[in-house]
């Protein structure tokens, strides 16, 4: 199983913090976001590679960030990929990424997704045990107990067993305050279906999107996080994180 992180965005939400620093890197309560997330990987058996897609504008930051990790905490055998672009006006969006690296490094096996501004106050060692006991498709969820939020996320509805049976991104109505998070578990299986999911001119951009589609075609559990979760895309929500992580 091999783990792909996505952080090739530019984060112009949070200018000038990420002007010419990549969002995933910026401190939180004392380190790198990213390490935060890391850290939260690195009690899972068995992992294999990860892959940290960033892009030109950020690549050297990364490089630089894991030699700098791999030599201090771990033998995480990490790559860092360039998707090449320089701006939101030439991104490949999250699904575009995931399909280039997928493509690129010949990734045939399962595989774990994971956006890198993604903050975890405990181990994701549970959601991968879950996902190697479904053997399918895994979304993790999480209740924002607001549905004005649910807005610029996604609605979902689910079934007894927790799987998902409706699916929108970006929904202008939403009924649940129960919302899919930027943490996939994918069965190489599934793996394969993103290129065809690309090879139709699909949305390359959320990855949500890809959870739309993929919903109708084979079944997509979910996994509620435990304890706290933040999404990182304002000044205001990297202050509470990092409040928050230096009282825990």
């Amino acid at each position: 199983m091999q783990v792909l992180i996505l952080a090739a965005g530019y984060a112009t939400r949070l200018y000038p913090l990420t002007l010419n620093h990549p969002k995933p890197l910026l401190p939180v309560a004392g380190k790198p976001m990213l390490e935060h997330l890391i850290d939260h990987l690195a009690t899972v058996k068995d992992l294999g590679e990860m892959f940290i897609v960033t892009n030109q504008k950020f690549v050297s930051h990364f490089t630089d960030w894991s030699e700098k990790y791999r030599r201090e905490k771990t033998a995480f055998n990490f790559k860092i990929i360039n998707d090449g672009s320089t701006s939101d006006a030439d991104k490949l969006g999250a699904i575009g990424d995931i399909h280039l690296v997928v493509t690129k490094q010949n990734i045939a096996g399962d595989l774990i997704v994971v956006a890198g501004d993604n903050l975890f106050d405990s181990s994701l060692e549970p959601f991968v045990d879950f996902a190697r006991a479904k053997k399918t498709a895994i979304l993790a969820v999480y209740d924002v107990g607001d549905l004005e939020q649910i807005k610029k996320y996604n609605s979902i509805t689910l079934d007894a067993e927790g799987k998902i049976t409706f699916f929108e991104e970006k929904p202008k109505n939403p009924t649940s305050t129960v919302t899919g998070i930027a943490l996939y578990y994918f069965p190489a299986e599934v793996v394969k279906m993103i290129d065809i999911y690309i090879a139709e001119g699909n949305n390359p951009d959320q990855p949500g999107r890809f959870i739309q589609w993929l919903y109708p075609r084979v079944p997509v559990y979910t996994w509620r996080v435990p304890g706290r979760w933040f999404d990182i895309g304002s000044k205001e929500t990297l202050e509470e994180a990092d409040r928050i992580f230096r009282q825990s």
